[in-house]
């Protein structure tokens, strides 16, 4: 009798869950507080005390476009020094204030904003304000640590790109679909251009982006709101405000106006691969919410329109994929697919292209519609269940929409798309003039420059 109780609390928690996600009820938005410090920094708090850990995020307003001409990777190359030693920490400091009291710390480059984050138990909230408005003023930008992280960077190159069968691949859908746009140089940079930076370069780049006007402070988590507000003033107060506007990217990426097709090899490719793009709206466009909802339609999972129909129906793919890429400027919507033995990339890009046009010539059904959205609810109230997961959240509504209280509409967003909606997307961006076809194959005996 106790298991059946049991049971029958499960069913009546889905239901409710099903009911309160899937259906048109309001989601109970995240209680965001918001104040900008005089020297600019902007800081995005949401407190939850149900656990003893919080979140701590620091974004900031530079990523990969914002290379320096002929240096690119330097922003995710900057990354790395930024865990080094500043005037009142060792190196690997951060390290130690959160692994060592059960936390954990960690970074990531995109192409339009780098992050910060650390999770620790909530007592232990000043010691990581501190430590970050520290390294956000004070970080050794010298010769020693310049190196040591320009050679880390360099062998994840190698060992992310070079040595894996497509991860040049992966680097030419960048570089090979943009025309003007800084995107195409990428976030992981190449070896010559690390080789030709400089410890100058990385002052410059420190004095330029990392500033607390170019920054969000982001909490989430077991706090005293009053309290926070008291260290924040106390520690990224007094960093003053720099003078000097902030430079940013002003180039456009020009309208495709015809068909573009390229054959790339490289040294290590067991199966023939082809990627297809197409340029996306920015980030900020209405469009975007349908544009995921296609993206789930026809590559989540074993159930979805690739898979059954190149891997499982058609057997002529071992992978296959579409990809919504949405970024700040306009992004990269791509199929990609990798061949099966025996197969082609021209067999590839006629069966993506026969599903491209399925999509584009019906409605998708109503079954499929909901499925998309249940699953992309699901995954949004997933990441949500965490302190980190929150954070994460607001950064990526300050990131691409300039507004942390977007987080909050996203999935009244997702739940409006509709069939119709999700046909003319598919129409408005997919069209001939709109593509860049990279075929991808084992290179004979020369190595792919």
């Amino acid at each position: 009798m106790q298991n059946f109780s049991k049971i029958l609390l499960t069913v009546v928690l889905a239901l409710s869950f099903c009911l309160t996600t899937f259906g048109q009820t309001k989601i109970a938005p995240l209680n965001i507080k918001q104040r900008t410090l005089p020297n600019g920094l902007k800081v995005v708090s949401v407190q939850d005390n149900s656990s003893p850990t919080v979140a701590i995020h620091v974004w900031y307003d530079v990523g990969g476009k914002n290379d320096p001409p002929g240096r690119s990777g330097f922003a995710h190359m900057f990354e790395h020094m930024m865990f080094k030693s500043t005037e009142n920490m060792k190196n690997e400091m951060m390290d130690r204030l959160t692994e060592d009291v059960g936390g954990y710390n960690n970074a990531s480059t995109w192409d339009d904003f780098t992050n910060y984050y650390e999770v620790v138990p909530s007592n232990y909230l000043e010691t990581l304000l501190w430590a970050e408005s520290d390294r956000m003023v004070n970080l050794n930008v010298d010769e020693a640590n310049f190196s040591s992280e320009r050679d880390v960077v360099k062998e994840e190159f190698r060992q992310s790109v070079l040595a894996q069968p497509y991860g040049r691949l992966y680097e030419f859908i960048s570089s090979l679909s943009y025309d003007k746009h800084p995107y195409k140089r990428g976030v992981i940079g190449n070896l010559d251009e690390l080789d030709a930076a400089t410890p100058k370069d990385a002052k410059e780049f420190y004095k330029t982006f990392y500033r607390p006007d170019n920054a969000y402070l982001i909490v989430v988590g077991d706090f005293n709101q009053q309290q926070l507000d008291a260290w924040t003033d106390k520690y990224f107060g007094r960093i003053p405000k720099p003078s000097g506007k902030i430079p940013r990217v002003t180039e456009v990426e020009p309208e495709r106006t015809q068909e573009k097709r390229l054959l790339k090899t490289a040294p290590i490719v067991p199966f023939p691969a082809v990627a297809i793009t197409y340029l996306a709206p920015p980030s900020k466009s209405a469009d975007i919410p349908a544009l995921r909802i296609a993206e789930t339609i026809l590559s989540n999972g074993e159930s979805s329109r690739l898979y059954q129909e190149l891997i499982y129906k058609q057997q002529i793919a071992q992978e296959a994929s579409f990809n919504a890429d949405i970024r700040v400027d306009k992004g990269l919507l791509y199929f990609l697919a990798i061949a099966s033995e025996g197969h082609t990339p021209a067999e590839l890009e006629k069966s993506l292209l026969a599903e491209l046009n399925k999509i584009q010539a019906a409605p998708v059904s109503a079954k499929e519609l909901e499925k998309a959205k249940n699953q992309l609810i699901s995954q949004t109230l997933q990441r949500r269940e965490t302190n980190d997961g929150k954070a994460i959240a607001i950064e990526r509504a300050i990131a691409y929409q300039g507004d942390p209280t977007a987080v909050n509409s996203e999935i009244q967003k997702l739940q409006a798309v509709t069939a119709a909606d999700v046909q003319r997307v598919m129409k408005k961006y997919f069209n001939d003039k709109n593509r860049t076809v990279i075929y991808y194959e084992q290179a004979k005996g020369e190595e792919t420059k």
